[in-house]
Parts: C-alpha cells; structure tokens; sequence
C-alpha cells in the first residue's frame, strides 16, 4: 500500500459512524417490534379466541383468531418434529442476524434497520413456539386478515410475521444497494 491509499483508508475510517450506536439502535428496534408482536398478540389471545371474527373494513380487513402449529400458511403443519425444526431454524437465523449486525457497515442504516425488524419477528414468533399452548399443541398466534380480491382472502398473519417480510424486503434492498461495501467489511 502507498502513503496516499493508508491516507485514503483512514480518512474513510474516520467518516465511517461508530457502530454502536448503531447496534444499540437496532437492539432497541428489535425489542419494540418484539414488544408490539406480544402484546398485540396477547390481546388477540384474549379477545379473539373462541370468538367470531371482527370484520373491520368490509371485504378488506379482519380480525380473526387462528392458530397455527406450522410456518408460512400452515406449511409442516402436520408434522410431528415440525416445532423443534421451527425452533432451531430461528434460532440459528437470530445467531446470524446478530453476527451480521456486528459486521455491517455503520454507515448504511438500512441494514440495521433490517436486522432489527427480522430479529424482533424472529424473537416474537420464536416466544409464541415456546410459550403458546392450545388444544395440547405449541403454535403462533395470527389474527390480521386481508382480502387481496373479492372473496379471497390472505391467511391470516401476526405482527412479528409483517416485521420479518419488511426486514427481509428491506434487507434485498440493501444489498442490491450496499452490497459491495458488505463484501469489503466481510474481507477485513
């Protein structure tokens, strides 16, 4: 390296934001996703189950109780070892998600805002696996319901889910964007 690219290197370190002010702010992001996921959930437990649904917007929007043992629309379901699988796939996504937090670049925000919103889903759907028992079955707790046509109606969804598709949305964005200053941090 020549004098003038070690000048260049540790100006460029110097702009860079501290990261952890960084991480701090995604720990406090995940923890209100988390936060808003339970409670809104443990008012759905409470005013919802074994009730019929709310119909908020005519043909656009419910409330509705579901219980759900699987994943993304009920998928595994059925399955005997569907829990633990669920369960050690998040938290080996959580483990990661947290090891990426510690590597990004703190200059671009995007990507902790990202972390942040899958950890919290993450976290959210991973505490309904442990703790949410109905009928002698551990599942997640979904009650928003939209319809995308006439008469047809998404499956039902929680908050923590909409976290994870928002972090995982943004998280492509990032990377179509910044991508290559994740290699460079990855490198060093």
């Amino acid at each position: 390296m020549t004098a003038e690219t070690l000048t260049e290197t540790a100006a460029a370190a110097a702009a860079e934001p501290k990261r952890a002010p960084r991480l701090i702010l995604t720990g406090v992001v995940a923890a209100l996703v988390l936060a808003l996921d339970l409670g809104s959930k443990a008012w759905a437990w409470e005013n919802l189950r074994f009730l019929p649904k709310r119909v908020m917007v005519e043909g656009f929007f419910q409330l509705e109780f579901a219980f759900n043992t699987g994943s993304a629309f009920g998928f595994l379901r059925s399955a005997s070892w569907s829990r633990i699988f669920f369960i050690a796939i998040t938290i080996a996504a959580v483990i990661y998600m947290v090891r990426l937090a510690l590597t990004l670049p703190a200059r671009f925000i995007s990507g902790y805002m990202a972390v942040a919103l899958i950890i919290g889903g993450a976290l959210g759907n991973l505490h309904d696996r442990f703790f949410r028992l109905l009928g002698g079955k551990h599942g997640v707790v979904d009650f928003l319901v939209f319809y995308y046509w006439p008469g047809k109606r998404w499956p039902a969804f929680n908050v923590a889910d909409v976290a994870l598709v928002a972090g995982v949305i943004l998280f492509m964005i990032y990377l179509r964007r910044h991508g290559a200053a994740l290699d460079g941090a990855a490198r060093r």
